[in-house]
């Protein structure tokens, strides 16, 4: 139910237990119940503002709290007997002077550490007669994040594949009109393939970030060898890495198991390694090392490369982000590998850490949940499927 649904049945609800209220059981005078005539509560409105999800307030005809659900003082909306936001306030005095509902959304101070406003979506509606106002509030903090971060996304996809897209049309056009040329189709031909795999890439790391950025959690998890997937991700960016003459060192504890996909794994370990050689010197070397960590095992990543910027190390996780454009261009980077790194670690229970210097290179280490609880070696000799 949305919001809107459900703050329409809660006022429409306290409108009839006011209404019969009215009807039933006249006010209680201030020498009875010790509350202003006409600004007591009618028997039942506090059990429905109890269960309400949302911040809910009733204001009496001074703009006094008489009843304040948790969540509005969870939220540092209400103080004791006040309405702290003036927005609120405002809103609520203007419902009662002409009795008409008002809906709005407001940004109030963020009562939550580290968060500088929270957004509310605001309904505020008259009850009874006596002046008495409800004011209920959603949080759509979290739903605004995810809708500017969709914007992004969109934006950022469509930037990408403008790229890719407006060079192969270009080329295209350039080979038609050098037709009588072998020599320049075969040049644009091969810009054209380029640009074709750059494309690829795209679709393909957009497709993979799909599939694991909803948090869900692994499908069909089994037990996975990490030497196994280390020595896949290496298999596959062998052949970059021996055309920039870097060699691919593993190193490490050997045996070492998981609890996740495979795939998954040996997607993330791949981007890390191209990541590291993409960004490395020639004739340098990228060391892949694992070791046990308790309940964990730990994959890292290092290689002696140009290392990043300290005010970049915060974002380099998002998606479509580059320390530097043009370079990560040039080497046909999509901008979502290290997206789908995060992802991927989200998704087995884990997480990535980075430590980089500027100069001396970078260190990108993998944290995954050990299978079987305990990060244990097991003899290469014994199957997977035996080692319970």
């Amino acid at each position: 139910m949305s919001f809107a649904a459900l703050a329409g049945f809660v006022v429409g609800a306290l409108a009839v237990l006011f209404y019969r209220n009215q009807i039933e059981a006249p006010s209680r005078t201030a020498a009875n119940d010790g509350v202003e005539t006409g600004t007591a509560l009618p028997q039942g409105v506090a059990s429905v503002l109890a269960v309400l999800p949302s911040s809910a307030v009733v204001l009496d005809a001074h703009d006094r709290v008489l009843r304040a659900s948790s969540a509005a003082r969870a939220f540092g909306l209400v103080k004791g007997e006040r309405l702290m936001a003036a927005e609120l306030l405002a809103l609520a005095r203007q419902v009662r002077r002409d009795g008409e509902i008002r809906e709005s959304e407001i940004d109030v101070a963020g009562h939550k550490f580290g968060q500088e406003t929270t957004s509310f979506a605001v309904r505020v509606a008259p009850l009874g007669s006596h002046g008495q106002v409800l004011v209920l509030a959603e949080d759509q903090t979290e739903r605004r994040r995810v809708e500017a971060v969709r914007r992004d996304f969109v934006a950022n996809v469509s930037h990408e594949l403008k790229t890719p897209v407006g060079a192969l049309s270009l080329l295209a056009e350039t080979i038609q009109d050098a037709a009588d040329d072998p020599e320049a189709v075969t040049r644009f031909a091969g810009r054209m393939q380029l640009e074709t795999a750059r494309l690829n890439y795209l679709v393909q790391d957009l497709i993979t970030l799909s599939r694991i950025q909803g948090a869900e959690p692994i499908p069909t998890p089994g037990q996975v060898s990490i030497d196994e997937a280390v020595n896949d991700a290496v298999d596959h960016c062998n052949t970059r890495a021996a055309a920039r003459d870097i060699a691919l060192v593993t190193g490490g504890t050997s045996g070492l198991r998981i609890w996740g996909d495979d795939e998954l794994l040996v997607t993330a370990l791949r981007n890390l390694i191209d990541n590291a050689v993409a960004y490395s010197p020639e004739h340098t070397r990228v060391v892949v090392s694992v070791r046990p960590a308790g309940d964990s095992v730990e994959i890292s990543v290092s290689d002696q490369g140009i290392g990043i910027p300290e005010e970049a190390l915060e974002r380099i996780f998002e998606r479509f982000f580059r320390v530097d454009a043009a370079r990560s261009r040039a080497t046909g980077g999509t901008g979502l590998g290290l997206a789908i790194v995060k992802h991927v670690a989200a998704a087995h229970a884990g997480e990535v850490s980075v430590w980089s210097k500027e100069g001396s290179g970078s260190t990108f280490t993998l944290r995954l949940p050990a299978f079987g609880g305990t990060a244990v070696a097991v003899p290469p000799s014994i199957p997977l499927e035996a080692a319970k």
